[in-house]
């Protein structure tokens, strides 16, 4: 699990490996993250974009932009969250990502919050 905040935005991030979906023989494995955005701060924001780093376990680093997420660009008021599932797909059974999600406050200037890196790893796969 991971969790930053950026200028009251709380990101938290859990992954899982999904054994059903992943053929470890062709190099295909799955895993699924959780998402949970909240805004602790005192204004008005909505994400934007998204920007993902996803690299495997052989460094092969692989980054991932677009509008919004899940087809989406939730407006969180104070004290509320938004929360989704995704996924992703490695050649290796452990790897990790990282990013952030571009947010703009009512009035203000736009601003990356940060999502902080998280593992992705297929059980027993690590030491």
């Amino acid at each position: 699990m991971s969790s930053a905040v950026t200028k009251g935005i709380r990101v938290i991030v859990e992954s899982q490996y999904l054994s059903e979906r992943s053929a470890p023989a062709r190099k295909q494995y799955v895993f699924a993250y959780r998402v949970r955005i909240s805004n602790e701060g005192t204004s008005t924001a909505q994400l934007r974009t998204r920007h993902w780093i996803i690299t495997d376990g052989d460094g092969k680093v692989q980054e991932v932009r677009g509008e919004g997420v899940v087809g989406e660009q939730p407006v969180l008021r104070p004290g509320q969250s938004f929360e989704y599932t995704s996924g992703c797909v490695l050649e290796t059974p452990f790897g990790s990502m990282r990013g952030s999600y571009q947010m703009e406050v009512e009035g203000g200037e736009p601003f990356d919050a940060d999502i902080a890196p998280f593992a992705l790893a297929m059980p027993n796969s690590l030491n």
